[in-house]
């Protein structure tokens, strides 16, 4: 089986088993379920389709269903628009697959500009497969010193999981960890088939149990706005809020924005590390 197919029955078999029978208004069925969530013949029913047309699907069989298949699909599973996104990509709706191989990604010189311009804020500029393609001085003072790991290693979701000063940083670590895992996930999905990925997530697999465990999950996140609590070496306890941004022309490229609330002591240990960060040569 193609890999995006066995991704594809993997991800539905996952989605299917987090359901709610009593949430789905299903009626009344006096057999025991003996595995939890759905079951295939009651998504079909809740999706409009036929039992073996939604077996078919979810084994990975070589089906296009249209958009508005995939939409009941998307209802019936709960899927939320970080899933539907999800599906569309496994079932190849958003488009054929990329040529290979890729090339590597280069941050315009514009948005660099731009991030180094925001010097008062930490600023990161992720690519495809949550790859940091850029961070300013603030984003190197509050993370880690990015510019000094080697370019094939300097991957956001690579540092979370392996860098023990990561689990270290930050007080909801596995929160933010999760996270990571569950956006890598989502772009690899757009690309199954992409080595580079491949090798990421099969070096992420034998050395991180973490990983391992929330990548079968087979969840899927998109980072839109947030926040982090860290508690960091020079400046102690500190909360975040993020936004992201991605350029126009440029879907494969995400600017991270991270700030604090005006006049808290976020603000003020945010000033103080802005501070600390000009007397370090």
């Amino acid at each position: 089986m193609p890999q995006r197919n066995r991704e594809l029955a993997d991800f539905l078999r996952r989605a299917r088993s987090e359901c709610d029978p009593a949430r789905a208004g299903l009626p009344a069925d006096a057999r025991v379920r003996r595995v939890p969530g759905l079951r295939r013949e009651e998504v079909a029913l809740l999706a409009g389709v036929s039992s073996d047309y939604y077996a078919r699907l979810e084994q990975g069989r070589r089906i296009l269903p249209s958009p508005a298949v995939l939409d009941a699909i998307g209802r019936a599973l709960e899927l939320d628009a970080a899933g539907r996104a999800h599906l569309d990509d496994l079932v190849g709706l958003a488009g054929t697959p990329r040529q290979r191989p890729r090339a590597a990604q280069r941050v315009r010189p514009g948005l660099r500009q731009l991030v180094d311009a925001l010097d008062g804020e930490p600023a990161l500029v992720l690519g495809r497969c949550t790859d940091v393609l850029a961070a300013n001085r603030m984003a190197r003072a509050l993370f880690t010193d990015f510019d000094a790991i080697r370019p094939a290693e300097r991957n956001y979701a690579r540092w979370m999981l392996l860098d023990e000063d990561a689990r270290a940083l930050f007080a909801d670590w596995e929160v933010q960890a999760r996270a990571a895992v569950e956006s890598l996930r989502l772009a690899a999905g757009a690309d199954p088939d992409d080595r580079a990925t491949g090798a990421l997530v099969g070096e992420l697999r034998e050395r991180s149990p973490d990983f391992r465990r929330w990548w079968d999950e087979h969840r899927v996140h998109r980072r839109t706005h947030g926040s982090k609590r860290l508690c960091h070496p020079v400046v102690g306890e500190l909360t975040v809020e993020f936004e992201t941004l991605t350029p126009p022309g440029d879907p494969d490229t995400t600017l991270f924005v991270y700030t604090t609330e005006p006049g808290s002591s976020s603000r003020r240990a945010m000033d103080l590390l802005a501070s600390w960060t000009l007397t370090v040569t």
